[in-house]
């Protein structure tokens, strides 16, 4: 059977989803709306409009062209936010450097991607200035200068500095028109083995996405939502999955911005408070961090709104968060997926649902966006039952899926056996397409025969009163083959013991809601817990330590 093409009037316009077409509504909606940078800079989307022309203006002298990549090394920023729109909309790639990684890792993401261009604030000199001759393809280095900071000594040849560059560019860019599936971004995974994997995404992708998800937040009733009446600022960093999309959707919506820089938790909560705050995203770590923080105490945050995501939501936590007002829910996703997959918000008449049910479902991985082709299978690819029990890998199919691993077809090919992507998640779904993740494949722990989910026996004990932080690793044992060691953190001043958090878990043993193989057999307390660059629990690290 052959498809009924559509044929094209010749004078019709093939409008191609590019990331500028993004910018449309917001200049002609909310010029006057502010965009704010650690509550000292404000400026509006008037002025966003010419400073991104500046800042391509002022690239395309310093040689930039179509498929030039960019790199940036900053914070959180207003100036971050003009990248990611002046160096897509060039039809250059924006490489989004972590940069959390080790100096190593720095040097070999700049060059594995192929930058040309490196912006660099101030604060990360030292740590390009040590790498700087390992980075064989970068010509052309841009210092971002920060005036309340002093600069390292360095020897790192600046063509030019960031603000200096657009005062003296043209406030006039003529962006082009060009294939939507040009690659947009670069950036790099930070998995626990080898070296950092490069995923990429398209302009049309990116245009999906952000259409996609702001559709996904404006859709419940009440509770969970994003709209034009928040206040948007960012917990998850720029250089981490496009900030998750966020900033695309709020400056396509036209709100308020607020931008804070390297997070602080006092500047963080201050900013909350002085700006208003409604909206925001982050890992369960930075909450945790912030309602931990004596400053938390005295700002109301029964307005906001966040997106927790990187890992699991502990009921703990999410608890603690309900107490304070917050509008808190669990978002699913990963470097390879764009990211957002799947939102916990709730269903219609939530608002009759006990506390422990509310919490329940706010810590699930939630419901499928719209778009999401979103499958849990066994090793065969078959299609598990919807029951709330059985468990599987997640695979999924979206529009927004990177394409593969940059410069990696072996990987690439792994990632997209049997045309899905393999997301290396277990979880199950519930009779009403809710979804749970109960573990990563590398992280599930098999004892006595049945499968352990660590992630649960983590969110059950974060409700121990004691209890700030938790991490559940499995260990080999001669009788059982695993079995799980909870490595936990106090509240200070909390008092607990080994006892104490075994009793705590066995309750719910006893009740039938966890197996009885589920019961830690060693719980340790520790000062800390190992985390990774973009702030999630270090697995690996910590079973190689207390393995």
């Amino acid at each position: 059977m052959q498809d009924d093409v559509q044929k094209a009037t010749p004078s019709a316009h093939a409008y191609p989803l590019l990331i500028k077409q993004l910018l449309h509504t917001p200049f002609v909606q909310a010029p006057g709306q502010e965009i704010v940078y650690r509550g000292q800079l404000r400026m509006t989307y008037s002025t966003l409009r010419e400073r991104i022309a500046r800042l391509a203006s002022g690239l395309k002298g310093l040689g930039v062209q179509h498929g030039t990549t960019v790199a940036v090394m900053d914070w959180d920023s207003h100036r971050y936010l003009e990248c990611y729109f002046a160096v897509p909309m060039m039809g250059a790639v924006l490489q989004t450097v972590n940069v959390r990684l080790s100096p190593d890792e720095i040097a070999y993401t700049i060059d594995h991607a192929g930058a040309e261009v490196l912006l660099v604030h101030t604060d990360f000199l030292p740590v390009v200035e040590a790498i700087k001759d390992k980075l064989e393809n970068v010509h052309t280095f841009v210092y971002i200068d920060e005036p309340d900071s002093v600069a390292a000594a360095h020897s790192i040849d600046f063509v030019a500095e960031y603000e200096a560059m657009l005062a003296q560019s043209e406030a006039h860019y003529d962006f082009p028109d060009f294939d939507e599936n040009t690659r947009a971004t670069t950036f790099y995974t930070t998995g626990t083995t080898g070296l950092p994997k490069g995923v990429y995404f398209s302009h049309r992708q990116l245009v999906l996405h952000t259409l996609t998800l702001m559709a996904a937040l404006a859709s419940p009733v009440s509770g969970q939502r994003f709209h034009r009446g928040d206040v948007y600022m960012p917990l998850t960093p720029m250089f981490h999955v496009h900030a998750w999309g966020m900033p695309y959707i709020a400056t396509v919506m036209g709100v308020k911005q607020v931008y804070p820089g390297r997070y602080m938790p006092d500047r963080l909560l201050h900013l909350v408070r002085d700006e208003g705050v409604t909206f925001s995203h982050c890992v369960s770590t930075i909450l945790h961090m912030l309602l931990n923080n004596a400053e938390s105490e005295s700002v109301d945050l029964s307005k906001w709104k966040i997106v927790i995501g990187g890992g699991a939501l502990p009921q703990g936590l999410a608890r603690s968060a309900l107490e304070r007002g917050i509008d808190i829910f669990a978002g699913y996703g990963m470097s390879e997926t764009g990211p957002v997959l799947s939102l916990a918000q709730l269903p219609i008449g939530s608002e009759a649902i006990d506390l422990d049910e509310q919490v329940r479902l706010r810590c699930k991985t939630g419901f499928p966006v719209p778009l999401v082709d979103l499958r849990v299978v066994d090793e065969e690819m078959n299609d598990l039952p919807r029951d709330g029990k059985a468990s599987g890998e997640i695979v999924v199919r979206t529009p927004w899926l990177t394409q593969g691993y940059l410069k990696n077809p072996e990987a690439s090919e792994q990632l997209w056996a049997g045309g899905y992507l393999h997301t290396q998640d277990i979880a199950n779904i519930d009779p009403t397409g809710n979804l749970q993740i109960t573990d990563r494949i590398k992280d599930v722990i098999k004892s006595g025969g049945e499968w352990v989910s660590s992630l649960e026996i983590e969110s059950l004990i974060s409700l121990h009163a004691a209890t700030a932080e938790v991490a559940v690793i499995g260990i080999k044992d001669e009788k059982w083959g695993e079995r799980p060691v909870a490595l936990v953190v106090l509240k200070p001043g909390a008092k607990a013991s080994e006892s104490d958090i075994k009793q705590h878990v066995m309750t719910f043993a006893t009740s039938g809601r966890i197996s009885k193989y589920a019961v830690p057999q060693i719980v340790k307390f520790v000062d800390a817990l190992k985390k990774t660059s973009v702030g999630k629990i270090d697995k690996k690290w910590l079973r190689e330590q207390f393995a």
